[in-house]
């Protein structure tokens, strides 16, 4: 039976005496090996060249604070051709070279800095009996970090960009999604750097993204081999907004609701069958007609506020939010509205001469968007495309006006008619119609059931949407890639624009789309480290 335990710091210490100091902690003295090997030629000496006094915190007894006095010898190698001519003891599995602590200090201060923090560790770790500060806690948990991304491989990465100051400066992150950390941070939002970065990681298997075609490319350029993954996130708030796009077109909670079926009539019809990007008599008939029309409201306003009603209930009767019925109510006169002045990333900056090139006949896309390039236009070809169409819209309407003013007169006279919450009597807003439209029936509260049935009555487009976002929904969860292209033509058949552009938008990215069904990652991650690169 063992009657007595041998402590000691480590192996290949030996403990000379203990003691209790003044400042009521306890002192180790030890002492190293009694002959040395040389790290160069591995062979053992005892020629003592030197003493040399090494200082570290170990784990505490008894609630005190432990100090090792480590005395270690400086050897002379014994072999003439070794070029290492003196070296000292080093104890690896006590400490590191030039450490103030043991390692089993160390692993415990890492483990308790990485749960806690730096001052909540600081607190618990000095109660422990092993006082350390917050900021050597902080160097700890950097230093474990800078080993542990040494000696990894990386396979699947995470991007997404974040904002230096935003709309004016943006940089890339890019996260290791398998260990949940951040790799690299790139200062630039680029193709060419984040190629770059790719090419010297030749072991990136798979690469998570959003939406974005710039990633995309970079992807493509710098890690062919890798599987591109589109985030679900972004695919399904993709659709959401598609879908509130599609709402917005088919009335909105606006003045024209509380408007006379005579303002529906002459004054639209004829901005259909004109081009307004050409001539500016009809530019401003139109203006002409939409200040008639918000003078109406502003009338309509007041008439019911000199009734009696207060703001709540005309909000009710009127769809306008109530702090805009507030505000209107303090003025005389209609306000006008402050548009913001026109920069180069928009096209619109360049409208006199793309209308000019309309006129000429060259309307393709591409060379538009090479032209006013040229002539200092920032933006995106998405958003010339975006101009181009609705005038592409003015000149089909121009060639069937005949016989579609009345169609159209019916159309707008039916889709103007807002869609009311049956218990409450508020206008449903576009906003609210996209985020009900994808969420599952199991899901909704009953409120909510109440304002889906509402809108399948009111809005039969509404139905046809929902059906697709529940579709959409069921690929991800069932995981069979091979239900897309299905969904991809019926929405594309559905009639409806904002759906028929996302689901051709679906299609242009249909590999990452897959992927995105396939496998299980996601840039849930990249954000999530973005979000605290925004806290810090």
């Amino acid at each position: 039976m063992q009657t007595k335990t041998k402590w000691s710091p480590g192996p290949g210490a030996k403990v000379l005496g203990i003691s209790l100091d003044d400042d009521d902690g306890w002192v180790v003295s030890a002492a190293g090996p009694v002959f040395g090997i040389c790290p160069d030629c591995g062979r053992r000496t005892r020629h003592r060249h030197g003493w040399s006094n090494r200082s570290l915190q170990d784990l505490p007894v008894q609630g005190k604070t432990v100090t090792v006095k480590l005395r270690l010898s400086r050897w002379r190698c014994a072999h003439q051709k070794c070029e290492r001519q003196t070296f000292t003891d080093r104890l690896p599995t006590i400490a590191s070279p030039y450490a103030r602590r043991t390692r089993r200090v160390s692993e415990i201060v890492g483990l308790l800095g990485h749960s806690a923090g730096g001052r909540p560790g600081e607190r618990l770790i000095r109660r422990l009996g092993m006082p350390v500060s917050d900021d050597t806690i902080l160097r700890q948990l950097k230093r474990d970090a800078a080993l542990v991304s040494c000696d990894a491989t990386i396979r699947v990465v995470g991007i997404d960009d974040w904002s230096w100051r935003r709309s004016w400066r943006y940089g890339t992150m890019i996260v290791d999604l398998e260990r949940r950390s951040v790799v690299d941070i790139l200062e630039d939002r680029s193709v060419a750097s984040v190629a770059r970065w790719l090419e010297q990681h030749p072991s990136v298997e798979i690469v998570s993204r959003d939406r974005g075609g710039l990633y995309a490319q970079a992807a493509r350029e710098g890690a062919p081999q890798a599987r591109q993954v589109a985030d679900r996130f972004h695919l399904m708030q993709n659709l959401r907004v598609a879908i509130e796009e599609q709402m917005s077109l088919g009335g909105r909670a606006t003045g024209r609701a509380l408007l006379p079926d005579k303002w529906i009539g002459s004054a639209q019809i004829d901005l259909l069958q004109d081009d307004p990007h050409v001539d500016a008599r009809h530019r401003r008939r139109g203006r002409h007609a939409h200040r008639e029309s918000r003078q109406a409201v502003f009338d309509t306003v007041h008439a019911l506020n000199e009734e009696g009603l207060s703001c709540s209930e005309i909000a009710r009767r009127t769809g306008y939010g109530r702090r805009s019925i507030a505000k209107w109510l303090t003025f005389e006169t209609p306000p006008d509205r402050q548009k913001a002045a026109l920069k180069p990333t928009s096209p619109l900056y360049f409208e006199a001469f793309l209308a000019v090139c309309w006129k000429d006949g060259n309307r393709c896309g591409r060379h538009l968007f090479y032209d006013i390039k040229q002539r200092g236009y920032t933006g995106s070809f998405s958003n010339l495309e975006r101009l181009l169409a609705s005038w592409r819209r003015s000149e089909r309407s121009v060639e069937g006006s005949a016989s579609s003013a009345p169609i159209i007169s019916h159309q707008r006279g039916r889709g103007v008619v807002p869609i009311r919450d049956p218990e409450t009597g508020h206008v449903i807003s576009p906003v609210v119609a996209a985020a009900l439209c994808i969420k599952p029936r199991s899901m909704l509260t009953i409120t909510q059931a109440r304002k889906v049935d509402a809108l399948k009555q009111g809005a039969p487009e509404f139905a046809l949407m929902r059906s697709l976002g529940m579709r959409f929904r069921g690929i991800f969860r069932s995981g069979d890639p091979g239900k897309l292209n299905s969904w991809i033509d019926d929405a594309v058949n559905s009639g409806l624009v904002a759906i028929e552009r996302f689901a051709r938008v679906l299609h242009r990215d249909i590999g990452a789309v897959r992927n995105a069904v396939e496998l299980p990652w996601s840039n849930g991650q990249a954000e999530g480290q973005i979000n605290r690169l925004k806290t810090i």
